[in-house]
């Protein structure tokens, strides 16, 4: 059965899938030298593809109409790729050539063009293949906006090919996430990089470049904070040795 077929027949598991993400494509890339000394991250291949690509078509498959793209590190070239490859998707640079925001601070840079409601956010160096459901409409049916503030995608440790962490985030039955790994510990959930925010989450910000954990933590402090397991494959391209093991194991089917 062919690829283009197997996606044709994933069934909706309903849900209203948010219009706009915001993809997190301003890294400098440190893990990824020597390849990140001519090129952007999100412009490394993986399986003959840029890792950026990966990710809009997976917003694409999705039924995301909108992508802001936030650029830094050899913004140029960004957004002249994503230019050349939109294709279908309406595509917005919220540009951060003056300074690095890091991810918080990208999400409140990018504010007034992600809009007022719910938003897939998105890591461009991660790669994940989904399996029957489509990931961003699996986010999208479970998203509850009286609930949450922030819905994770999150894989299983055991499940989380190419990473070398001990895990993230701890999730009740209800997939309420209710802290963090602790020191020392192992926490049977790591984050995929995917997630859908309320943009009432961006609140309250410092001045300058801050992470997306200051708005977590008020989230998980409130209990409006969410995740969910995710079924696909995952992949953490963070790393040159990275791409030759993500490589294998798509070969291999």
């Amino acid at each position: 059965m062919s690829a283009v077929r197997t996606l044709a027949i994933r069934p909706d598991p309903g849900g209203i899938v948010p219009e706009t993400a915001m993809v997190m494509a301003a890294g400098l890339g440190t893990r990824m030298r020597p390849l990140t000394a001519t090129r952007p991250k999100p412009l490394v291949e993986v399986a003959g593809k840029a890792l950026l690509d990966h990710a809009l078509d997976r917003l694409r498959a999705g039924g995301v109409k909108r992508a802001v793209v936030n650029v830094h590190y050899m913004a140029d070239a960004i957004e002249a790729h994503v230019q050349r490859n939109a294709h279908g998707l309406d595509i917005v640079i919220s540009d951060e050539r003056a300074q690095l925001m890091e991810t918080g601070g990208g999400l409140v840079q990018a504010r007034n063009l992600i809009g007022d409601k719910p938003f897939v956010s998105v890591n461009s160096d991660n790669l994940w293949v989904d399996g029957p459901i489509d990931s961003i409409r699996a986010l999208a049916a479970a998203w509850d906006d009286a609930r949450m503030d922030a819905l994770l995608l999150m894989v299983p440790l055991a499940r989380a090919n190419c990473h070398s962490g001990t895990g993230d985030f701890y999730l009740d039955p209800h997939g309420r996430i209710t802290g963090r790994r602790r020191r020392g510990r192992l926490a049977p959930f790591v984050w995929t990089g995917v997630q859908i925010l309320s943009p009432r989450i961006i609140s309250d910000w410092p001045d300058g470049p801050f992470s997306t954990n200051l708005f977590w933590d008020r989230a998980i402090a409130a209990g409006r904070a969410f995740g969910m397991s995710y079924q696909g494959l995952w992949f953490d391209v963070g790393t040159p040795g990275a791409i030759a093991q993500t490589e294998a194991i798509l070969a291999d089917g």
